[in-house]
């Protein structure tokens, strides 16, 4: 069973009602979705990889705090939200919902990355389930 998934709309209405608003210049979002293309054949060019039918998600929640505190201390960050799905996901649904706001382009999508390769390395469990 999947959790229910945010509205970024409201994310993006309770952000720019935050109090530290009138920092940010840029917001961005990012919204991993369960791909029927394997992992193997997109990373490692593997074209005899089977497609992905399923995939069974699950992350740590403590982790996952650490490393949205850590996002939060770059310079130029003032807005960090995170949502995980969990449980098994079919090809389509939504693995992750991300907002950043900062000062400048540059250091949101920077920090952005940071973020989302901090929680695919660090934070979830990612089992793609193939034919």
């Amino acid at each position: 069973m999947t959790k229910n998934k945010p509205s970024i709309d409201e994310w993006l209405k309770e952000a720019k009602a935050d109090k530290n608003a009138g920092n940010v210049g840029m917001y961005l979002t990012h919204n991993g979705v369960v791909r029927a293309t394997a992992r193997e054949k997109v990373r490692e060019g593997r074209s005899d990889a089977p497609p992905v039918t399923a995939m069974m998600f699950s992350y740590n929640e403590d982790k996952l705090s650490e490393v949205i505190e850590d996002a939060r201390k770059l310079s130029g960050i003032y807005y960090v939200r995170v949502w995980l799905n969990e449980g098994r996901l079919e090809v389509g649904d939504d693995i992750m919902f991300v907002l950043i706001g900062g000062d400048i382009r540059v250091r949101v999508v920077e920090a952005l990355q940071y973020l989302v390769g901090r929680i695919k390395s660090e934070c979830v469990v990612e089992t793609e389930i193939t034919l």
